[in-house]
């Protein structure tokens, strides 16, 4: 019998489904198939495996290298893992991104769980934790069409209903696939040619009746021309629904706001009432042991128009723990966790074409068509009076309580408009429908030059327009027109807007609901235009085969431009931060070449070593040429055992978003301290009560809020207004990846070790002159002096500088510029086991039990906020507040790890997946350590997942997800206590699909 050359195993889609003609996957020892970790489907017997190394190559053959050079037997230098349809199919998931983001590799990003505030849920892949725009992204080695201003691919977008399976390379590739893959490349593959028809449907439910999701794909595949020519033709439709906070007694509490429904009177530090008025009509309710400052509380209003003061709740008379009102902490608040959807509604429809032609027999021509449709709807809750110039209320308004009345004429100046602060609780929740058309068009031309030597030249142009509908958007300036009207509006609206109680406020009419809210639209285009040329050929034969090197020319040019809704610009809609018009473009020319040199073969301790290297520069039309370089070696000493590694140095250039973005606002999560940092100048914030109490005093005073106040003033929501802004001065990041590690196949041909794998491999990754904004935590931090980086308390200290802070001192927006900022560190070690024996005594002699698990430990994952500054340790760091690019992400755990254990045959599956994530600390352990909040806990799934197969063109597959039912954890650094994109917020939920070929 021939020795095995490693491990070649099948391709995990059922070759009886694809009638692939011949075309087989070849697949290395140095390939981590976590298609087994996930499902497991069974190692290719024995005989199989012989009978694919003997056979000759296929030209369709695909070959998983990780390289620009094709060859059937090329050994990977870089980490791969190969995740097949059948195990993206067993994890119950609708959408790709849920699936693999639990493996070691990936940190939690983008999903249909994230953009409550109008970012349309995109599904975004974060490779080590170096962010979403630090990987890239390929269908069948090829960009895909970005889905944002930073350079983002939303893989909502790839057509499922033919994918063949994923490839991940996770260590640096930079200079063989181009800028953006410092830590990794992810390539979708779709599947390569096939006959028939095939049908796919899953629909899955929670055990609570809600988060309904559906997902169904059709698909024809045929040749024609006597097999000159192939066709596949995909359809594919996905349905996900929306959940709301207030159907999990988890959210019941959570972000305790103090914008409610009834409204509040905020008095003026500057022209505060007296004491003596307020304490006075508070005595007449029979309410007394008033606080000194009860002047300068915040009011708000009952229903039979009487006051209470929000926070000590005395005199309140409303819900509480109904309506969504609680009174918190002795604190009158709406908690925003009731209103929000943590989970999006999403709509997908997918249409996919792609044909190739022989021309003649060394000469192919190929074209692909890709069409998306997909439709996000999130929700956050309703409008608040916040951001921008804020709304106030005259002393004519007609319906001003009298006893406020009574408070606003002791004033030093009564007739002055005063502010007050609500919540729309009369207005349906703000809520946005985002759509998403995507289109790609591609056209090539592959075939032989001479002999060992061949071509493949594309063209493609990809666009995408995303529409985005603001629905319910309140705005300021009719908000107040009616205010300021002497009959409080009832000549513009029926009614008019009393906002001076909670049953006034929802009983606003129709008319006055549609004259103060509009639907604002804007719309954002991307478009991508490339074309690229390969050729690949050997060059000479040392006595271990042949030498082979790929040479690459390219062009792409990325534009982008953005128009919003003119009031959104303008900062007339409540609690929407302003975004400006915005336009660029960038373009580049890249030349690349990869050189493989096998040195010696089967020689004693030397089956296999070889050397390898690549070298790619980039000439950018905004930032200039950059080049990176990789080298490569690999060494078998015996069959069952392989040594491999790398180094590379990568570099990413500054994309559009970071370079031409204008100031545009987002949402800035503080949290209410003293729980989180929240604003330092809160008085129940840390900084306030600490021993350096005074001095931070004496800065806020200095940023504008009124002496008068500084004794009582809060913060009241928790969360502020950010700015981000492009710079076009930045430079390329440069990175320096290492990677070793070996793979070990079992050298036994039979018995229990026979199919057993181990792999091992260590990561290195250091990202130098970091391409970021400052996070908006670090700038409130250092401004106050929180991690001791402003010991004077100077008002002028340069993060003090990013704050803005309006008249009455409330923070409104902390600017975040993209900056050249310092370094990124990382390293880890990632390894998988695969395991699987023989169980014919169940009477199946296909069956097989398998244990299997890829594991992840992290090292360190080290920050450099600016250059020279010293590293902040984020290792084992929940950082709940993260947005989906962020430095730091949402969560460094030291380990993580899923396995998968059960039984297989050719006619069904039954296992169990167990998905872990060790304890983290919370960041204000990094950031404020001597308050540090508390972190969270280690977390661990259970799922169970089962196929039958009847026949060879039925199959039904099912599950439980979750299935313990675990609950939420408590992270104290997010806005909603916890992170719904990372943890599961649906619980135990249950999946069936079926599959259709003939």
């Amino acid at each position: 019998m021939r020795p095995r050359e490693g491990l070649r195993l099948k391709w995990p889609v059922e070759e009886d489904d694809m009638h692939m003609r011949g075309t087989r996957l070849a697949i290395s020892a140095s390939l981590l198939t976590v298609s087994f970790a996930l499902a497991a489907p069974a190692f290719a017997q024995e005989a199989a495996q012989d009978k694919a190394a003997e056979a000759p190559v296929d030209a369709r053959e695909i070959v998983v290298t990780g390289s620009l050079i094709q060859r059937p037997n090329n050994t990977a230098v870089s980490p791969i893992v190969s995740v097949g349809e059948a195990a993206l199919k067993e994890t119950g998931q609708v959408n790709l991104q849920d699936a693999l983001n639990q493996f070691p590799s990936f940190t939690t990003a983008g999903n249909a769980n994230t953009g409550g505030q109008g970012t349309g849920g995109r599904a975004s892949i974060n490779l080590h934790g170096l962010g979403t725009n630090r990987n890239l992204v390929l269908l069948d080695g090829k960009r895909l069409p970005l889905s944002d201003i930073n350079g983002n691919v939303d893989i909502n977008i790839l057509p499922e209903s033919i994918m063949g399976g994923v490839d991940v390379i996770t260590g640096g590739a930079s200079a063989i696939y181009g800028s953006d893959a410092i830590s990794g490349v992810v390539n979708f593959k779709t599947l390569r040619a096939f006959d028939g028809v095939r049908l796919d449907a899953q629909n899955s439910i929670s055990e609570r009746g809600d988060g309904y999701k559906f997902n169904g794909s059709l698909a024809f595949g045929t040749g024609f021309a006597e097999d000159r020519g192939h066709v596949i033709a995909a359809f594919s439709y996905a349905q996900q629904d929306a959940v709301n906070g207030s159907s999990r007694d988890f959210f019941f509490d959570k972000t305790p706001s103090s914008f409610i429904g009834t409204g509040t009177f905020v008095p003026s530090a500057t022209n505060a009432p007296t004491v003596d008025a307020v304490s006075g009509v508070f005595s007449g309710y029979g309410v007394g042991g008033l606080p000194n400052n009860v002047n300068l509380l915040n009011l708000g209003f009952n229903n039979d128009g009487t006051l209470f003061t929000q926070t000590g709740a005395r005199n309140y008379k409303g819900a509480n723990g109904t309506n969504g009102y609680l009174v918190v902490g002795n604190n009158v608040r709406m908690p925003v966790g009731q209103q929000i959807d943590f989970a999006n509604a999403l709509k997908r429809k997918t249409a996919f074409l792609k044909a190739d032609y022989d021309l003649t027999p060394s000469l192919t021509a190929y074209g692909q068509f890709m069409y998306v449709d997909l439709s996000v709807h999130t929700a956050s809750g309703g409008s608040l009076t916040q951001f921008g110039t804020l709304t106030t209320v005259p002393v004519t308004n007609p319906f001003i309580p009298d006893d406020l009345k009574t408070i606003l004429a002791s004033r030093p100046n009564p007739n002055a408009p005063f502010t007050w602060n609500g919540r729309y609780v009369g207005v349906p929740y703000k809520n946005w429908d985002e759509n998403y058309v995507v289109e790609q068009y591609m056209a090539g031309l592959k075939g032989d030059i001479a002999s060992g030597w061949s071509f493949d030249l594309f063209a493609s142009y990809d666009q995408s327009v995303h529409d985005q509908q603001l629905n319910d958007a309140v705005i300021k300036g009719r908000v107040q027109t009616l205010l300021n009207a002497a009959d409080g509006g009832a000549s513009i609206c029926a009614g008019g807007f009393n906002p001076f109680g909670d049953a006034n406020a929802r009983s606003l009419s129709d008319a006055c609901v549609n004259y103060i809210t509009k639907t604002a639209f804007s719309k954002e285009k991307l478009a991508q235009t490339q074309a690229q040329l390969q050729v690949n050929g050997k060059l000479f034969d040392l006595g271990a085969g042949p030498a082979q090197i790929a040479l690459v020319a390219g062009y792409r040019k990325n534009t982008y431009s953005y128009v919003p809704d003119s009031d959104l610009a303008a900062q007339n809609i409540e609690a929407v931060i302003a975004s400006q018009p915005a336009s660029g473009r960038i373009s580049v020319k890249e030349f690349a070449a990869q050189v493989d040199i096998p040195l010696l073969a089967d020689k004693p301790f030397v089956r296999e070593l070889g050397i390898g290297g690549a070298i790619r520069h980039s000439d950018y039309s905004v930032t200039g040429g950059v080049t990176s370089y990789e080298v490569d070696a690999r060494w078998r000493p015996v069959d069952a055992l392989l040594f491999r590694g790398s180094y590379q140095r990568a570099v990413r250039a500054p994309n559009i978003g970071e370079l031409f973005s204008p100031q545009t606002g987002t949402q800035l999560v503080i949290g209410t301290p003293p729980g989180a940092l929240g604003d330092p100048c809160d008085v129940r914030s840390n900084a306030r009560t600490g021993a350096d109490g005074a001095k931070v005093a004496e800065l806020c005073v200095a940023q504008g809020i009124p002496q008068a106040a500084i004794s009582s003033y809060t913060f009241p929501t928790t969360a502020t207004g950010q700015l981000v802004s492009g710079n076009t001065n930045l430079t390329p990041e440069r990175a320096d990846t290492f990677n070793v590690g070996f793979v070990l196949n079992s050298p036994f041909e039979s018995g229990p070790l026979a199919d057993f794998t181990l792999s091992v491999d260590y990561y290195n990754i250091a990202v130098k002159n970091v391409i970021s904004t400052v996070p908006g935590l670090t700038v409130l931090s250092k401004c106050f002096n929180l991690d001791g980086s402003n010991p004077t308390y100077d008002k002028n200290n340069l993060y003090c500088g990013l704050l803005v802070r309006d008249n009455s001192g409330q923070l409104t927006t902390v600017a975040t510029p993209y900056l050249n900022l310092g370094a990124v560190k990382t390293d880890g070690v990632e390894a998988q086991v695969n395991w699987t024996v023989p169980a014919r005594f169940l009477g199946d002699e296909s069956g097989r039990f398998f244990v299997n698990s890829a594991v992840g430990w992290l090292h360190k994952y080290k920050l450099q906020l600016l250059p020279g500054a010293a590293y902040l340790d984020y290792t084992g760091i929940s950082n709940g507040a993260a947005g989906v690019s962020s430095l730091p992400p949402r969560a460094t755990p030291k380990w993580k790890a899923v396995t998968s254990f059960g039984y297989r045959s050719d006619a069904a599956t039954l296992g169990l997946r167990w998905r872990y994530q060790s304890k983290m600390e919370d960041t204000t352990s990094v950031l404020t350590p001597a308050t540090a909040q508390v972190g969270v806990p280690a977390y661990a799934l259970w799922d169970m997942f089962g196929s039958v197969r009847i026949a060879k063109t039925f199959e039904i597959r099912a599950g439980v997800n979750n299935l313990f039912d675990k609950g939420l954890p408590f992270v104290a650094s997010s806005q909603n206590g916890t992170d719904v994109a990372l943890y599961d917020p649906i619980g135990r939920s249950f999946y069936l699909g079926a599959k259709v070929s003939f």
